[in-house]
């Protein structure tokens, strides 16, 4: 009866989470009026802080902006029946750790955030994001797993020819990264990884395992993700302050 009413209450625990949680999580897109209609949405990030930053990764806000023409990232969230949009400043980045910064000019509501102790393995989890962009339409939707393991951040290479001088450092000095038991798109970097338990943070999706190809992980996902340690979301704000 215990374990029934220990489910029971994660779950009523993973309902209002998600209605808080959804609320400070928002999409990321290129805004360029003059080669697309909409923003093309990259990917997702979570607001932190003063409801003034935003959390993504760095792979999400990486393309190089056109200095000729009206182009900037924008951060989007439903509100109502209505989009709300707003400009972003990208204050900092890693990217070692794959992690950007941004700045917002009206705050959001915002996340909080675990300590840097690694939770367990087993820990239930939820994530919130867009996982095909605007293909579902602009509503970040929620998916739950578990943490499966903490493991060195390193993807084997098919090949010698495919390892850089940055790769071969990193087989070195590896960093340890969640592996996650939950499915995640393309859309879903930068998403919030939460603990159901606490509503807290411990770290950022930013990759997923693919087992065939490229289009494999949208018709046949592995359910094996990967996230960065909240760590490094302190470090990188305890250093934009310190600026």
């Amino acid at each position: 009866m215990a374990c029934i009413l220990s489910a029971q209450a994660l779950a009523k625990n993973l309902v209002e989470l998600t209605k808080s949680s959804v609320k400070s999580t928002v999409a990321i897109g290129l805004h360029s009026p003059l080669k697309h209609t909409t923003p093309q949405i990259k990917g997702t990030g979570f607001v932190v802080g003063d409801g003034k930053h935003v959390v993504t990764n760095y792979h999400v806000v990486d393309e190089e902006l056109d200095p000729t023409i009206v182009e900037h990232f924008v951060v989007m969230l439903p509100d109502g029946k209505q989009v709300r949009f707003d400009k972003v400043e990208i204050l900092a980045i890693d990217e070692k750790h794959d992690l950007a910064l941004l700045k917002v000019n009206n705050p959001f509501p915002s996340f909080k955030l675990a300590n840097n102790t690694l939770v367990d393995a087993g820990t239930e989890l939820a994530i919130f994001g867009y996982p095909l962009g605007g293909a579902l339409g602009l509503f970040p939707a929620v998916h739950k797993g578990i943490v499966a393991t903490i493991t060195p951040d390193y993807m084997p290479s098919n090949n010698a020819r495919s390892l850089t001088a940055k790769s071969l450092d990193r087989l070195k000095n590896p960093d340890l990264i969640y592996q996650l038991d939950v499915t995640a798109y393309p859309g879903n970097s930068g998403s919030p990884v939460v603990n159901v338990e606490t509503g807290e943070v411990f770290a950022v999706i930013n990759k997923v395992y693919v087992r065939d190809s490229k289009e494999s992980a949208l018709t046949h996902p592995s359910g094996i993700s990967y996230a960065i340690p909240i760590e490094h979301v302190h470090a990188l704000l305890k250093r934009e302050m310190e600026k």
